[in-house]
């Protein structure tokens, strides 16, 4: 296991404190003047229980890095409300419930290529490609002569998400959709 000072992380990490398996929500570094020590104030999310906590470490304290093993699976279906990945190597299926993806599944289409990553041989999370496109099947009609401009309509994806679009894009279109954010990025 790997640990690391509290100054090194960063949202996104996944570190073992209290038995427990936390996702790093935000961290950021305070020092009080005169007053005491720094410190890192960092907001967690619990991997199991989904319960959220704020922990203050001393900027010199070492915590535990959890392992997570990657592994590249490609998305099938949904079957109720789980979702099915089909490992690469070896074909195997794996059903993981709905809540776990935690709003990444309105940019799963089948057959995309995703990363699922997994902490004692349970996935615990879902790491999808920085973008995808997604197909736009309602929005409002096009504007004459409409430019990219800085006002934006609403656009529902196929996969039932809803992107802010520039106003010359039409229903049936495909777009380039940024997963982190959910931004539209371009005509695809």
């Amino acid at each position: 296991m790997a640990k690391v000072l509290a100054t090194e992380i960063r949202v996104g990490n996944l570190l073992e404190w209290d038995k427990r398996v936390w996702r790093v929500l935000k961290s950021y570094h305070v020092h009080v003047g005169g007053r005491g020590g720094a410190y890192m104030q960092v907001e967690m999310k619990d991997i199991e229980a989904g319960t959220k906590t704020n922990v203050r470490f001393r900027t010199d304290e070492k915590i535990e890095r959890a392992f997570v093993e990657p592994r590249d699976m490609q998305y099938l279906y949904q079957d109720g409300d789980a979702y099915v990945f089909m490992d690469k190597e070896n074909y195997e299926q794996l059903h993981i419930p709905g809540d776990l993806l935690e709003g990444q599944a309105g940019y799963l289409l089948p057959n995309t290529d995703v990363q699922v990553n997994f902490h004692n041989e349970r996935p615990i999370g879902v790491q999808l490609p920085g973008s995808v496109v997604l197909t736009v099947v309602e929005t409002d009609p096009n504007i004459k002569n409409a430019t990219a401009t800085t006002s934006f309509k609403p656009a529902r994806m196929e996969t039932g998400i809803t992107v802010q679009v520039p106003p010359f894009i039409e229903a049936g279109e495909r777009i380039k959709v940024n997963t982190d954010d959910g931004a539209y990025m371009e005509r695809a």
